[in-house]
């Protein structure tokens, strides 16, 4: 399929670049988008809770009361968890909440989110674009240009170009990543997808291997 190039200006430039069927045209699978989004959130908790449990609790040793002949049952210590100020029965521990998936699946969730976009006319093709030195502002002008000032937008480069980067950093709204690291979660939380043509190539190289 082909789509039009636009310039940071919003404007046609008069070109076209050809989207390959099989990343940016198959029949999503919310499954395999659902395991991805799912592995990337588990990845992101630290997973350092921890609840002290009866052996590490501070208290005597002591056990506090006979054992019989008391009407009540039986207690051999204050850190016990059935008193206030004993341990944690079943707490939680430090643990990693990753799961593995196959590379294969996690390729074509990308490419269920990336068709999905395509189908909902939220994705764009930009051409490749540079600034001098990081400036915020010129930032904000190609997003108003793309009428993408106020929703939240996700720029995709061929390359890592710092200014850029530098540009979009204070804009909460606005992710610019590169081509290899495009992830299921950034194209799904983002409203529209602007791909700069130098990163085409490196999209369909990826996903198709």
């Amino acid at each position: 399929m082909d789509v039009k190039v636009l310039n940071i200006s919003g404007k046609e430039t008069g070109r076209t670049v050809s989207l390959d069927a099989a990343v940016f045209g198959i029949e999503p699978n919310k499954h395999a988008v659902y395991l991805d989004v799912k592995q990337y959130l588990a990845n992101q908790r630290q997973g350092t809770h921890k609840a002290k449990e009866r052996a590490e609790v501070t208290g005597s040793t002591r056990k506090i009361k006979k054992q019989k002949g008391t009407g009540t049952a039986r207690a051999g210590s204050v850190k016990s968890p059935v008193f206030k100020g004993g341990g944690t029965i079943f707490g939680p521990r430090p643990r990693s909440y990753s799961f593995k998936l196959n590379k294969n699946l996690k390729r074509l969730a990308r490419k269920s989110v990336l068709s999905a976009k395509v189908q909902e006319n939220n994705l764009v093709v930009l051409e490749d674009f540079n600034f001098e030195t990081p400036n915020t502002k010129n930032f904000i002008n190609v997003l108003k240009a793309l009428g993408l000032e106020n929703k939240k937008s996700l720029f995709v480069l061929g390359d890592s170009n710092k200014n850029i980067y530098l540009s979009s950093r204070n804009l909460k709204a606005s992710n610019v990543v590169t081509s290899s690291e495009l992830s299921t979660y950034a194209i799904l939380n983002a409203n529209n997808v602007v791909l700069l043509e130098g990163s085409v190539e490196g999209i369909v190289e990826n996903l198709s291997k």
